[in-house]
């Protein structure tokens, strides 16, 4: 289960974030968002994580009903978080869970997002990509995103060529893409997938437990995996152990080579790296502009 506190321990950690970059996280998208600028534009119910400094003090004298005044600004950048939810990210116990601490990253660019007065959107991808955020980027919307992403168990085998491709579809003007995934998918229907988001700047953190990068299976041992649910029992050690080293690593060495002919350098997040540092990884180099393309 996610913690919502984790976002409280990020606005403080922010703080020294900011101390280290002073470029601003800019973006080309002009567009006119309900946020908080200057200009009044309605009012709606208080809910549960809202900014208590918004409500409308004067209209609960009247109704005795909590409102939140909600204002027009211009936003100048959208950030598109996409979630991996295959079976392959339930692995990993405690902190270490995969999708768990991958949800934890997406939801801090969507917190510290807003907190800048910029839009963000998030989506779950599996066999398509679901958008699931309610269209309001506050700290509200984020924590209602923490209950839904409580409530989900990843599962299927998904196909990212077709989920980036048709999220792709969905981005109108140059945005920040966020893409958090183990990519344990075939390393050219990433490319293809990636490819796709092409015009934007895509950010790339593949996230992966330490047992699934150093193993400590020795012997006689029963894998599982995950997205069939069918198991084998083999002898792991030997000849085996630099097989299975070999695999991985000729994987993770064909996914970089076929991103970095994107543009795109990608981030190996491991679930057992303190959480705080592996967020400043990304976040800071979103901030830098040392991702392709982006000023």
């Amino acid at each position: 289960m996610i913690d919502p506190s984790f976002l409280d321990e990020l606005d403080r950690f922010d703080t020294s974030l900011k101390r280290e970059s002073t470029a601003p996280l800019q973006g080309d998208q002009r567009s006119r968002q309900v946020g908080g600028g200057l200009t009044f534009s309605d009012h709606r119910r208080y809910t549960h994580g809202d900014d208590p400094r918004r409500i409308d003090w004067k209209a609960y004298a009247r109704t005795e009903e909590l409102f939140i005044k909600r204002f027009e600004e211009e936003r100048n950048l959208t950030v598109h978080v996409l979630l991996d939810t295959t079976a392959s990210m339930d692995f990993g116990e405690g902190e270490h869970h995969k999708f768990e601490y991958g949800a934890k990253l997406g939801l801090g660019f969507c917190h510290l997002t807003a907190d800048e007065n910029n839009e963000y959107r998030f989506s779950l991808i599996g066999d398509t990509a679901d958008r699931i955020d309610t269209g309001e980027s506050s700290r509200g919307g984020v924590l209602r995103l923490v209950e839904q992403l409580n409530e989900l168990t990843p599962g299927g085998d998904g196909d990212i060529q077709s989920s980036l491709e048709t999220y792709a579809d969905t981005i109108h003007s140059k945005s920040l893409v966020v893409v958090i995934s183990d990519l344990l998918f075939d390393p050219d229907e990433i490319a293809s997938g990636l490819a796709a988001l092409a015009g934007n700047d895509v950010l790339v953190a593949q996230v992966l437990s330490p047992d699934e990068l150093e193993p400590e299976a020795s012997g006689e041992a029963i894998f599982e995996d995950p997205e069939s649910d069918n198991t084998i029992q083999t002898y792991f050690g030997g000849a085996a152990a630099r097989m299975y080293d070999k695999r991985l690593h000729d994987h993770l060495h064909a996914i970089e080579d076929r991103c970095r002919a994107l543009g795109i350098a990608p981030d190996l997040i491991r679930t057992d790296v303190d959480f705080f540092d592996s967020f400043s990884t990304l976040w800071l180099g979103a901030r830098l502009g040392q991702r392709r393309g982006w000023h």
